[in-house]
């Protein structure tokens, strides 16, 4: 099977993340395209700090990992897309997103030649589930 082009929904899993950190009540935008280590940018205006914010997704439901290869930023969003498979045997779910310190992803163990993070590999993933928390803490932003 050839390659599956998944350029239009890697902009999307960008666009959802940005969603989610307006209803969390972070205000943020979206950089410009291919700008390199980050995706968004999440702001607190009263405290004047920012955080960047890097955008991994992935199309297939099941995924377990991601490449990564550059971490200038604060934090990795992985947003497991759960679109099924390409042979349509997987079933279609909701999107799930896990919100890491960018310093978690860089002591992970990668693979050499894609630089892939396999999330198992990530002590304790599960917990960074929907951890929105963290970027609000790191802008100094009241728990909200």
């Amino acid at each position: 099977m050839a390659r599956l082009d998944t350029r239009l929904e890697a902009e999307g899993a960008e666009f959802l993340v940005l969603g989610q950190l307006l209803l969390h009540k972070i205000a943020s935008y979206k950089t410009y395209t291919n700008m390199p280590g980050y995706d968004l940018v999440a702001t607190n205006p009263e405290s004047n700090k920012s955080a960047m914010v890097q955008v991994k997704s992935r199309w297939r439901t099941g995924a377990g990992g991601f490449p990564i290869k550059n971490f200038c930023c604060d934090f990795v969003v992985v947003v497991l897309l759960n679109r099924g498979s390409k042979d349509g045997k997987k079933e279609v779910l909701p999107p799930r997103y896990y919100v890491f310190p960018v310093d978690v992803i860089e002591s992970a163990p990668r693979s050499k030649n894609w630089g892939k993070v396999n999330l198992k590999d990530i002590p304790n993933y599960e917990e960074y589930e929907e951890k929105w928390l963290l970027i609000s803490e790191f802008l100094g932003e009241p728990n909200v």
